[in-house]
């Protein structure tokens, strides 16, 4: 299947787009009743599309306590390096942060991003 640079979004995740850093502020807390995953996407970028697909077509809400936020760091540069700096992993794009108890436990990048790898860490 090929990737397309359509804006809308699948289906298959529940995504909460994150826009501000008052709202990452507001995960960091929030990450102490569930695990947050943050997908920083580019919009430019080909393999940043494929990763998000095949991202969407594994993910399942059957025993998933994940919540998990979009960051569109083309549009939002300044917003993903905030991220960068506030859990001190170095910037990747497509890249995946999983944030517990306020802390980020989990990164992965390009096609190292699998549903089941941020599942068993979010589980674990």
């Amino acid at each position: 299947m090929f990737w397309s640079k359509s804006k809308k979004l699948a289906e298959g995740i529940d995504w909460n787009i994150l826009k501000s850093e008052e709202q990452l502020k507001e995960l960091i807390v929030e990450s102490k009743e569930q695990p947050i995953l943050i997908y920083k996407h580019s919009t430019r970028c080909s393999i940043s599309g494929m990763v998000l697909e095949r991202l969407e077509r594994s993910w399942s809400k059957d025993g998933n306590p994940i919540k998990p936020y979009f960051l569109d760091l083309i549009a939002l540069r300044s917003l993903s390096n905030a991220v960068a700096e506030t859990f001190r992993i170095y910037h990747e794009s497509p890249q995946v942060i999983l944030i517990k108890n306020g802390e980020a436990i989990y990164d992965a990048s390009h096609m190292s991003i699998s549903f089941s790898m941020i599942k068993d860490a979010a589980l674990s």
